[in-house]
C-alpha cells in the first residue's frame, strides 16, 4: 500500500514538474501560429496592392508553389508576374477557414482562398483549398512551399 502512495504522490509532482514545459510550448506555438496567420494575411494585402516586397521577404529563394490550375511557379517567375500589373493583378481576396499546424521548425497552414484576379492575362474568379509550408530559418520564418486546388 506506501508504494502505491508514492507511485500516485511521484506521478503527481513530475506532472506538476512538466507542467510549466508543456505551457510553455503550448505559448510557443500560439505565438507562431499567430505570426504565420499574420504572414498569410499579409500576403493577401501584398496581392491586392500588387507589393512584390512581402514575396522578395518572405518566399524562400527555392520557394515552388503551384497553382489551382496545376502550373508551377518559383519566386522569380512570381516577382516577374507582379512586375507585370497588366497581366498580373488581384481584384478581390479573402482567405478563410485557416488552420496553422506547428512542428518544431515547420509550420503548415491550410485554408480557403477566394479571390479574383488577373494572372497570366487570364481572369479568374475561383475559390481554391490552399496548403502553404513555411520553415524558421535563422530568426524568420520562410514561406518555402505552396500548393492550391480548385474546391467542388
Amino acid at each position: 500500500m506506501k508504494f502505491r502512495k508514492f507511485s500516485t504522490y511521484a506521478a503527481i509532482v513530475a506532472f506538476a514538474a512538466a507542467a510549466p514545459v508543456y505551457a510553455r510550448a503550448a505559448q510557443a506555438n500560439a505565438t507562431i501560429v499567430a505570426a504565420i496567420t499574420q504572414m498569410e494575411n499579409d500576403s493577401v494585402k501584398a496581392d491586392l496592392a500588387g507589393d512584390k516586397s512581402w514575396f522578395e521577404q518572405n518566399l524562400a529563394e527555392d520557394w515552388m508553389g503551384c497553382d489551382s490550375g496545376g502550373k508551377w511557379f518559383t519566386k522569380a517567375d512570381t516577382l516577374k508576374m507582379m512586375a507585370d500589373p497588366k497581366n498580373n493583378s488581384f481584384k478581390s481576396e479573402k482567405l478563410s477557414n485557416m488552420k496553422v499546424r506547428v512542428y518544431g521548425p515547420t509550420a503548415i497552414a491550410t485554408y480557403t482562398d477566394t479571390y479574383e484576379a488577373t494572372i497570366n492575362g487570364e481572369h479568374r474568379v475561383r475559390t481554391v483549398l490552399s496548403t502553404d509550408v513555411f520553415a524558421k530559418t535563422g530568426a524568420a520564418w520562410k514561406l518555402v512551399s505552396g500548393h492550391s486546388t480548385p474546391t467542388k
